[in-house]
């Protein structure tokens, strides 16, 4: 009986199972060529050109760009922004995704639709809206210049914009994490007596913890970046409104080519120390999935 089980499933070598996952030299070495190929295209060559013409007429030209008072407004408005908006993110995606990964209630799956719900709109659509919410011609627009708050063309509509466009990006790495980690520690630490905040502090959060610094990283970089949605809202209102990117197109339509690449060069180091630090992060993520995992396949 055994021989002829073994004669109906035949036992493939593991040299055969390696062979069929593996590639001829000449099919590697040309997805290797065309990705780097494709990133010389369109990733260090537009950062090299950024750079060269920043520094085309000097070093001095460079920092005296820089240190304009317009772009001083616009790099103190943008770290404001950031300020506010990030540590904003942070919190709702935290709670977004502790709730929707570790309980059942009506409209979880509203929720999720309204989480992704920036992938899906344009972030000019985005700052439209919150100009007929706040505008003077919008909905609470008279009753809000009625009592001396203004929003649109100000400070809180580039916060709101900005959060608007950049709050999916905690919440997105966390709910995956969270929900293949499932609840088992935690009822076991509810067990044992542990409040709800000890449990959150000393349970859930140390174990999502790359993931949520890989969220925030994204999140802190869209919105530096973020020029859609802030262009509607701000009203380019040069030394108030204006942030990094609403600058450096103003330079650029004023034909100083210079300064604006010179601005624009914050940005691609930003994008640099970015993808740095996601590097960084994800290493780190992938090594600690790998050790969640271990305990996980030694017990099986």
């Amino acid at each position: 009986m055994e021989a002829t089980l073994n004669k109906a499933i035949p036992i493939r070598p593991a040299a055969r199972v390696r062979a069929a996952t593996e590639e001829p030299l000449w099919v590697k070495l040309s997805l290797i060529g065309l990705s780097v190929g494709f990133l010389m295209l369109f990733l260090f060559v537009p950062l090299l050109a950024v750079f060269t013409e920043a520094l085309r007429k000097g070093i001095g030209a460079y920092f005296a760009s820089l240190s304009d008072p317009a772009a001083l407004s616009a790099i103190r408005l943008t770290l404001i922004t950031v300020a506010i908006a990030v540590p904003l993110n942070l919190a709702f995606g935290l709670a977004a995704s502790w709730a929707i990964a570790k309980f059942e209630f009506r409209g979880k799956s509203v929720l999720i639709t309204l989480i992704d719900l920036p992938f899906a709109v344009s972030p000019v659509i985005s700052g439209l809206i919150y100009v007929l919410l706040f505008g003077m011609q919008g909905w609470l627009g008279p009753w809000l210049d009625s009592h001396g708050v203004q929003i649109i063309f100000a400070v809180p509509g580039i916060v709101l914009a900005t959060i608007f466009v950049t709050f999916p990006f905690v919440a997105r790495e966390l709910i995956p994490l969270m929900q293949e980690q499932g609840t088992e520690e935690e009822q076991a630490a509810v067990t044992l007596g542990a409040s709800g905040w000890q449990t959150f502090w000393r349970v859930t959060l140390p174990n999502v913890k790359w993931a949520l610094l890989y969220g925030v990283i994204l999140s802190n970089a869209r919105a530096m970046g973020e020029f859609g949605a802030v262009s509607v809202v701000s009203g380019h209102i040069r030394g108030k409104t204006n942030t990094v990117p609403l600058h450096v197109e103003i330079l650029y339509n004023e034909y100083n080519f210079v300064a604006a690449f010179a601005v624009a060069s914050l940005l691609a180091l930003l994008a640099l120390v970015t993808l740095a630090a996601k590097s960084v992060v994800e290493s780190r993520l992938h090594h600690h999935s790998q050790k969640t995992l271990e305990p996980a396949t030694a017990e099986e």
